[in-house]
């Protein structure tokens, strides 16, 4: 291994000492190749010469060729139970998520097929009526950029074809391109292999039945049941996939992208949004500038052609280029990692400046205008007042029990309904094709006419449209909006906890203690308790409206809190009170 130069410091490691301390040679199952490539990454950062960098990206080339191998030849049942959640299945590559694991699941949802002629409430909430349909349908499958995602979409892919399903390969791609494409193709389902924004060392599986949206629980239920069979008994279950023929021919490429520029411009009489004439003004005008970061991830390849023709002095790109460590940050749309995108727009001269931040899997999405920071709480808020003022739309609105009730208060003022489930998009099955926005506290929108998925791409189309339409861009029309139906300050943080499952529920009892009637100290005052809420956690509003959530994360060992408050210095208080909740009742050390 070639040696790095020491940048004089106390904590310095070499490759070879970090090698030692994670790696077991030849037992991958003792073996911390997350471990060790942080610790790489670490170093790394240090180095202020390319040389050094350069000798630093070798070792964690080592350590991801280390992985990969783990990944395409682990046998071991994923260390963690397989279990569907709000949003599919999420784990550790190489020790939970790897080719053996991807395809058990894989075999697990073709299981469910088979079962659909007999179980009618099966084959309605999966859109087909027998596995028959569902293979000459198809299914769309992608990944995003994660370490090995096209190993494990391709030995899907091979399973798929192998057992005759029609594969509709979208390679790299986004989450809200590949319910697009879903649509378009009339597949019967969808595979996407990425675990969201989650850190670097996790994998994921994403599953969507022929609505195009996140599955119904009876579905993904019976594939968390079903898995657990086939990792309980492989020798049984995963009997060799490849027929006597090759199957190959079944694997079609698709441009996904494609679908969801058909797909938007299918449906602009009911969304109102003309994606070819956003992008005319966006070519012929000079008085605005557009800054993404894709933070590394899937929609970097997507950029040329989703917003072709823009020049590119009105368009700044950050993070544009494939690294699946992310350089070792938390690849999500959050205030820290705004700031590169806020530095840049408020060095800028022109009059409208937008820029946005894009998840890996491009479902997730957040605003600056290098001043002001918007995130879906207020434009989820403010698209919905946009549809409904501007472009004559009238219908509901639909939230998350998390998010905001800004747009509770801007439906209440235009005389429409809201509708307010748990967390989760699955949730809004009920109100898709009614509703005219549908969006979460956590970035992901959706609007009337297009996917029951979140969609990072329709909602940068929407800010775009705000954008060029109104004068003063996002934070003029959001003092508008606020002058009318009131400001609203949402936060948002978390914890890590021990305890899991029935340890963590029996745990969680403790806050039963804060009801109706009862008050709660924070920030030296005391705040009576008016309204709980408890289809997601535990919501408790207080007198003066101001709000608290509390809730177990549905993909991470982290107890979440969501706080609104009528002022911007009252959110940290009660986001304090909420960790010492926890802190009562034994959750928090």
């Amino acid at each position: 291994m070639n040696q790095a130069k020491n940048p004089e410091n106390s904590h310095y490691q070499s490759p070879e000492q970090l090698f030692a301390q994670f790696i077991k040679p030849g037992d991958h199952a003792a073996s911390d190749y997350f471990g060790l490539v942080r610790g790489l990454l670490a170093q790394r950062r240090q180095m202020t010469d390319d040389g050094s960098r350069t000798l630093w990206q070798e070792a964690i080339d080592q350590a991801y060729a280390l992985l990969y191998d783990e990944i395409s030849t682990g046998q071991a049942p994923p260390t963690n139970p397989v279990r569907f959640g709000t949003s599919g299945w999420r784990g550790i590559l190489g020790k939970d998520i790897h080719v053996q694991s991807v395809r058990q699941v894989t075999l697990a949802i073709i299981n469910i097929y088979q079962q659909a002629a007999k179980e009618p409430e099966l084959a309605m909430a999966l859109g087909v009526a027998d596995i028959a349909e569902a293979r000459r349908r198809g299914v769309v499958l992608g990944h995003d950029n994660r370490f090995g995602a096209e190993l494990l979409a391709r030995s899907v892919a091979d399973l798929l074809a192998g057992r005759g399903f029609v594969v509709h390969f979208a390679g790299e791609t986004t989450t809200g391109v590949i319910s697009a494409a879903v649509l378009i193709t009339k597949a019967a389902f969808s595979i996407n292999l990425t675990p969201s924004h989650n850190p670097l060392e996790y994998g994921g599986f994403k599953y969507n039945a022929a609505d195009a949206g996140p599955a119904a629980a009876i579905i993904t239920n019976r594939i968390t049941t079903e898995a657990a069979k086939i990792v309980a008994n492989p020798q049984i279950f995963m009997v060799p996939y490849h027929t006597d023929k090759p199957a190959s021919h079944l694997i079609k490429p698709l441009d996904s992208l494609a679908c969801w520029q058909q797909l938007v411009r299918n449906n602009r009489q009911r969304h109102g949004l003309d994606y070819d004439a956003i992008i005319a003004e966006l070519k012929s005008r000079n008085d605005y500038v557009l800054a993404l970061d894709c933070i590394h991830g899937a929609s970097r390849i997507h950029l040329d052609a989703l917003l072709p023709g823009i020049p590119a002095r009105r368009f700044l790109r950050f993070r544009d280029y494939h690294d699946p460590t992310f350089d070792g940050i938390a690849p999500e749309p959050s205030s820290v990692n705004m700031r590169v995108i806020q530095a840049a727009l408020r060095k800028r001269p022109e009059p409208l400046k937008l820029g946005a931040i894009i998840d890996p899997d491009g479902d997730r999405i957040r605003f600056s205008d290098g001043i002001n920071e918007y995130d879906m709480n207020m434009f989820g808020a403010m698209c919905y007042h946009y549809l409904h003022e501007y472009k004559g739309k009238k219908g509901p609105v639909a939230k998350t029990v998390a998010t905001s009730n800004f747009a509770n208060s801007i439906a209440a003022g235009l005389g429409e309904e809201v509708f307010e489930p748990r967390v989760g998009f699955k949730e809004f099955k009920p109100v898709i094709g009614k509703a005219l926005v549908v969006f979460e506290e956590s970035d992901g929108i959706s609007v009337i006419g297009h996917t029951p998925e979140k969609d990072a791409y329709i909602g940068l189309l929407l800010a775009l449209d705000i954008m060029l339409r109104l004068p003063g861009g996002l934070a003029a029309y959001l003092a508008e909006i606020r002058s009318r139906f009131g400001a609203f300050f949402p936060g948002s943080g978390g914890v890590e906890v021990s305890k899991q499952g029935a340890e963590l529920e029996s745990a969680l009892g403790g806050l039963e203690h804060y009801r109706v009637g009862t008050s709660l100290i924070a920030g030296g005052r005391s705040r009576e308790i008016k309204e709980v809420i408890t289809i997601d956690g535990r919501k408790m509003i207080f007198t003066d409206d101001s709000w608290l959530l509390i809730r177990p994360s549905g993909t991470e060992p982290k107890m979440r809190f969501y706080v609104e408050t009528r002022t911007e210095a009252d959110k940290d208080v009660l986001l304090t009170a909420a960790t010492e909740m926890l802190r009562k009742i034994g959750l928090v050390g």
